[in-house]
């Protein structure tokens, strides 16, 4: 089971309208249990964030990477990924 902190169910719960047509979540219970039924992931940096795309085949090079819809910036070097 994940474990997702304050800071990032908070910033799914703001942002989750540029993956998703509507709400999803919104309460941090919600949040957290949604994005375990995701299979969400917490990377740190740009890094973290290409490895996981190049690690699942996705070939990112067409624009900045996180600019993706699914990359959720946490706001303190971390980013949220989240395949919807």
């Amino acid at each position: 089971m994940a474990n997702f902190d304050k800071k990032v169910l908070d910033t799914f719960i703001k942002d989750q309208l540029q993956l998703f047509p509507e709400e999803v979540a919104s309460t941090p219970e919600e949040a957290a249990e949604f994005l375990e039924e995701m299979f969400a992931v917490v990377v740190k940096g740009r890094r973290g964030v290409r490895k996981y795309f190049e690690e699942a085949g996705v070939d990112m090079s067409d624009g900045d990477i996180l600019e993706a819809s699914e990359v959720f910036d946490v706001g303190d070097g971390r980013y949220l990924i989240v395949e919807g």
